[in-house]
Parts: structure tokens; C-alpha cells; sequence
């Protein structure tokens, strides 16, 4: 169970990559965020942003259109 969902679906790259690093840095270590994204490029860039930040991407998943990452924070 997620501690907090972020719903950035309708937002293009950059943002939903940026609206989670602000989601991730008001929870505690250890927290999990679950990223809801509609854009392709998520894909890609939200595995690159947890291996430069340290967070744990531990799953994705997709329902419908919509992507689904659960983040550990580190």
C-alpha cells in the first residue's frame, strides 16, 4: 500500500519525473510512492531518475493508458 499517490497524468515530460522528485523529498526514508503517468516517455525517465537519485523503482505496471511505478524513497 502506497504511503501517497501522485496522479500526473496529462503531463508531458518533464513534469510528472519533477512533481514526483518534490512528492518524494517531503516523505520520510523508506516511504513508497505510487507515480500515475499517462506520457511514453515516463517509461524511460522515471528508471533514469531513481538510478540517479537512489530511490528503489519497485515495480511498473500498466492499467490501461495509464503507467504505474511504485518509488521507494531511499
Amino acid at each position: 500500500m502506497p504511503d501517497q499517490t501522485l496522479d500526473a497524468t496529462g503531463l508531458k515530460c518533464p513534469m510528472p519525473v519533477l512533481r514526483a522528485r518534490r512528492a518524494l523529498k517531503a516523505l520520510p526514508s523508506g516511504a513508497l510512492l505510487e507515480l500515475l503517468a499517462d506520457d511514453p516517455a515516463t517509461a524511460k525517465d522515471v528508471p533514469a531518475f531513481c538510478e540517479m537519485t537512489g530511490d528503489a523503482l519497485e515495480s511498473t505496471s500498466q492499467d490501461g493508458e495509464t503507467l504505474v511505478f511504485h518509488i521507494r524513497k531511499a
